[in-house]
């Protein structure tokens, strides 16, 4: 069951749903959906340093990306085909039995941008700020402004707590994360056996 606005808003009041700093109910509450917005940080890639990525391999997170901070007021330029990580500005925190799905708003799809690229769901027990997979798959550049709104979430009550939230799975990788994270797909279980064998 997908979450109305007076959900959302009753969700949030009991603890159920968190989201620091507390929204602006007027501007970012939709009918069904709360916008979050844009923060400062970005990861840009640094393609002249690898010819290719190895999913097997662990590579320095800050020799892949380049991280470039941006101030309030700034923009972030958006070239054509160019993919860059960033993060929410809000923190959300999800109770054991509420799921989140990460939406991208109409307004920027319709301008090329799209703000994931596959990770959308949002486990129960999550809690950090949501990595954004920017992506411009328009022909021209576009600046982005962090404060903007840049998504939507959706909430989804589940049928029971979960007996594994993400917060407390052992093989969690991002929880708690305050900023844009890049991969870490190398330390997935199954590779890391096949690397040890």
């Amino acid at each position: 069951m997908i979450l109305s606005d007076v959900d959302i808003r009753r969700y949030i009041s009991e603890g159920k749903i968190k989201i620091t700093p507390e929204p602006d109910f007027r501007t970012q509450l939709g009918s069904c959906s709360i916008d979050f917005r844009l923060g400062n940080t970005f990861r840009v890639f640094e393609h002249s340093k690898y010819p290719f990525i190895d999913l097997k391999e662990k590579v320095d997170a800050d020799d892949l990306m380049r991280k470039v901070d941006v101030s309030d007021g700034e923009a972030f330029t958006m070239q054509p085909g160019e993919f860059v990580l960033a993060a929410t500005h809000e923190k959300l925190e999800l109770a054991d039995d509420v799921m989140a799905r990460l939406e991208g708003r109409s307004s920027l799809g319709r301008l090329g941008i799209i703000v994931h690229s596959t990770a959308g769901l949002f486990d129960p027990g999550w809690v950090g700020n949501a990595t954004l997979e920017l992506g411009n798959l328009g022909r021209m550049p576009v600046k982005l402004y962090p404060g903007m709104r840049i998504c939507a979430f959706t909430f989804e009550q589940l049928s029971s707590p979960s007996s594994m939230p993400y917060r407390l799975k052992p093989a969690n990788k991002y929880a708690g994360q305050d900023g844009p994270e890049t991969s870490r797909f190398a330390e997935d279980v199954e590779l890391k056996k096949e690397k040890e064998s």
